[in-house]
């Protein structure tokens, strides 16, 4: 059958999704190396393009100005925002694009099932009702997390009496729902169909509303995987091979560095989603009462100047100061001077996975001096000088030292096994995590309190004058 321009079962239809997809995929392979990341960008955008372009040549007959309409609000919405956007607000944009992309899937099963005739076969509507709850999910789940990281939720858990209960009673029903309509599906009701969706939507919040600000990270990378496992069923339901491949690349890659980051956190992604803290300090010793050392910049450049191995950590404070130019500044002086520098990465360093790595790439960082926290680990303890710049959790010994911590297990970047320690921080305030870091108030350690920026820029200056 012909509609519009295309076949929906021509050979130039196949053919488009086919190069749309190997455009996919090579894209998402030059994306795993800074250097080549941008260039993937464009591949994949140019693949999403001969996917949306031959999807329209099929069926757009009476419907171009809707069309049309849509890709003009939408592409200016996304450029605007994208272009405006700092990168210490790129974890939360993250977290709203992915809801808006389980929102859509959501609408999309939603049309199909209002459109998709009296009688649904089950090959098509198991997709369109597994698109629907995952959708509805991931929509509502993200609009929680872009909320405590945009600072209009509070980081902390927020937990209801029996929220297990109610989460599992809410999963069942959902499960129940699902199965009459599927039973039923000569003529399945809209009325329950549409209440599926609102314990869809109600589930995404109550499963995101109890996890703590410090396991964002991970939440997004989940929900992001829940996003294209949903528009790969919503390909299924559509026959749209290229929705097929490009949820199941965005399903595969998402779970794959989900199940990463919380190996790095030595967590299971079970215990992230049960057991969540942060947001909160926990009640102890204030750090006011426990003595530290303080030093200025230019302490800090003659400890730095006569070093012969560097390493800078940095973290999400880095991101807040937009330090990572100054911070690149800084290194290049003690390069100069002979000093050995490298930047160590944790995993889950920053608001979202990979974010350390963007920063320092844009002030034009070698990838080659990026090294990962196994990696640099074993050479913290013959490095002169360990220099944290706004990390905290992912450096606080309480990590391997403190069984009852509640990063306990979790791998750290050991600086507190270099030589000396510096710290530029703000205060001695807590980290995402919501409690104290013990690194602080080591021997080894000197606190410069500042904005990340300011002091990188003064350690450079005096580093210059030596």
């Amino acid at each position: 059958m012909t509609i519009g321009a295309l076949a929906l079962d021509s050979d130039a239809l196949a053919a488009c999704y086919i190069v749309a997809c190997v455009l996919f995929i090579f894209g998402v392979r030059q994306g795993t190396h800074p250097t080549t990341a941008r260039r993937g960008n464009w591949i994949a955008a140019l693949g999403m393009a001969i996917a949306v372009g031959a999807t329209l040549a099929t069926d757009v007959i009476g419907n171009w100005p809707l069309i049309a309409t849509g890709l003009i609000i939408g592409s200016a919405l996304g450029i605007v925002t994208s272009m405006r956007v700092q990168m210490t607000a790129m974890p939360q944009l993250v977290a709203l694009y992915n809801g808006l992309g389980g929102g859509a899937v959501a609408l999309i099963a939603w049309s199909e099932f209002r459109h998709g005739g009296e009688v649904f076969g089950l090959e098509a509507f198991i997709p369109i009702l597994f698109s629907t709850v995952i959708g509805s999910v991931s929509f509502w789940g993200s609009n929680i997390a872009f909320g405590k990281l945009q600072g209009l939720i509070s980081g902390a858990p927020v937990k209801l009496p029996g929220q297990q209960v109610i989460n599992a009673l809410l999963l069942l029903g959902i499960v129940a729902m699902c199965i009459v309509l599927a039973v039923d599906n000569e003529s399945p009701s809209e009325a329950l169909y549409i209440g599926v969706l609102i314990a869809s939507a109600a589930l995404g919040l109550m499963v995101v509303l109890p996890i703590g600000g410090a396991d964002m990270p991970v939440v997004i990378s989940l929900l992001n995987a829940f996003t294209g496992l949903a528009a790969a069923g919503a390909g299924f339901a559509l026959d749209n091979i290229a929705l097929i491949v490009a949820g199941t690349l965005v399903g595969s890659s998402g779970t794959i560095l989900t199940l990463e980051m919380a190996h790095a956190m030595n967590r299971s992604v079970g215990n992230i989603l049960f057991a969540g803290f942060g947001g909160a300090p926990v009640s102890g010793s204030s750090s006011e009462d426990r003595p530290h050392t303080s030093i200025g910049a230019q302490d800090a450049a003659i400890m730095l100047a006569y070093a012969d191995s560097v390493v800078i950590v940095p973290g999400y404070g880095l991101a807040v100061a937009q330090a990572q130019h100054a911070i690149k500044e800084m290194a290049d002086a003690l390069v100069r001077r002979g000093v050995n520098v490298r930047y160590a990465i944790h995993p889950v360093a920053g608001r979202m996975p990979g974010h350390m790595n963007v920063l320092l790439a844009e002030a034009d960082v070698e990838y080659e001096d990026l090294v990962e926290m196994d990696d640099i680990n074993p050479d913290l303890p013959q490095t002169d000088v360990a220099v944290v710049v706004g990390a905290n959790d992912v450096t606080n010994p309480a990590a391997k030292n403190d069984p009852n911590s509640p990063i306990a297990g979790m791998p750290i970047i050991e600086v507190d096994e270099a030589h000396q320690v510096i710290v530029i921080k703000r205060s001695l305030s807590p980290g995402f995590a919501g409690i104290d870091n013990d690194l602080f108030y080591e021997e080894k350690t000197s606190m410069l309190f500042a904005d990340a920026k300011a002091a990188a820029n003064d350690i450079a200056s005096e580093i210059d004058e030596l």
